[in-house]
């Protein structure tokens, strides 16, 4: 059944656009071209005022080199769009800089915004690759695209003005989770070795290893995730795979906490913690505290963490428990541990309700691009 075009819409080949929006070819509104190749004597590692633009063979800039202003180079307000590897990502350069490689540039030259259309190519273009050999794409190729943009200059910079907005909100929350990140692994590697002592604790820690502090042994080899539950059911109990807490079996193996880490894999050394009645499958490894000296909290502060546990292997690799576990430990009375651990929980939480804030606003902004590069939201 057709779908029914409200008043002030129409149908295009781009979809359902308002009446007063244009399909807009791209090679009527930029110059298009492929980057080239920059002499090796005409760029620095470091930015300078003698090389002071930067270059870029991809999305990214290039391993942060810089070049110089005598060479040839793109102006501010072009876009780039990825001609291979991360194919047909397009990023708005708001400097003049230096496209290498297989870089494709737009240069505006009509009447389409540059951030505008930077927008509309990563959500609503799907560039169809046509090459046989190494997939890429060429600049004859992506001149014949179209996107649905409104004829009147001011409501695409609106619509940028919006989207910009919440590009800024998700990249201040990104900054801060990455900074209460570093301030957390600060406050991990003072604490848990007693160079910083929480307020009311004093006396000496004693010297001791992991293994005189836990008992530990493998998931049991024979519970495979792919023949258990991935949905909790009445009468099933939860199961960690080396994932997590991610599926269900008819019977529980254990009772009580413990730690649980994945054994092998690239994420092996990632543990989770365990309550209550659960099992542990294959591929993981079971701790449990044997020591009343030992908090299991606090030991999960060194064992969550992948670079604590030594590892072997390199296309599968996988954790040496035994050797791990010989590693020494400075361990405070059991009441100091308690604290620390509640410490850095609460680092943790924090940072967990900012991810959570983060991704909101990445929904957020998925939603209003769906909305105003269509035109189903108009801000005029």
């Amino acid at each position: 059944m057709q779908e029914k075009i409200r008043p002030g819409y129409k149908q295009t080949e781009a979809g359902v656009i308002p009446e007063d929006w244009e399909i807009r070819q791209l090679s009527d509104h930029f110059t298009i071209y492929a980057g080239g190749d920059v002499p090796k004597h005409s760029f620095s590692k470091i930015k300078t005022s003698a090389c002071p633009y930067p270059i870029f063979a991809n999305a990214l800039q290039n391993k942060g080199l810089y070049g110089y202003t005598g060479e040839k180079r793109s102006r501010a307000d072009s876009l780039t769009v990825t001609g291979r590897g991360f194919l047909g990502h397009a990023e708005y350069r708001d400097e003049p800089f230096f496209p290498i490689v297989r870089l494709l540039v737009l240069e505006p030259c009509g009447a389409l915004d540059a951030k505008f259309t930077t927008y509309a190519i990563n959500e609503r273009v799907e560039f169809a690759i046509e090459s046989t050999g190494v997939p890429q794409l060429t600049a004859p190729q992506i001149a014949k695209y179209c996107i649905a943009a409104p004829a009147d200059l001011d409501e695409q910079q609106l619509i940028v003005s919006a989207l910009s907005d919440a590009d800024a909100r998700i990249a201040a929350l990104e900054a801060l989770i990455a900074k209460k990140r570093d301030l957390k692994q600060a406050a991990k590697q003072q604490l848990l070795t007693g160079k910083t002592r929480l307020p009311g604790f004093s006396g000496d820690w004693e010297a001791t290893n992991f293994s005189s502090l836990v008992r530990h042994h493998s998931g049991n080899s024979s519970l495979i995730k792919g023949k258990l539950s991935s949905v909790a059911r009445h009468g099933l109990y939860p199961a960690f795979s080396a994932s997590g807490q991610d599926v269900w079996c008819e019977r529980a193996e254990q009772v009580g906490e413990a730690i649980i880490v994945s054994a092998v894999g690239s994420r092996c050394g990632k543990s989770f913690h365990a309550s209550g009645n659960w099992s542990a499958i294959a591929n993981t490894h079971v701790v449990w505290p044997i020591s009343q000296k030992a908090s299991l909290d606090f030991l999960m502060c060194f064992m969550n963490d992948e670079d604590f546990w030594l590892k072997s292997g390199s296309g599968q690799p996988f954790v040496l428990f035994k050797q791990s576990f010989n590693r020494p430990i400075a361990l405070p009375k059991i009441d100091e541990q308690i604290a620390i651990a509640e410490v850095l929980s609460d680092m943790d939480a924090e940072l967990a309700a900012l991810d959570a804030e983060a991704e909101k606003a990445r929904t957020i902004k998925q939603g209003m691009m769906q909305n105003l590069l269509t035109g189903k939201v108009r801000l005029v």
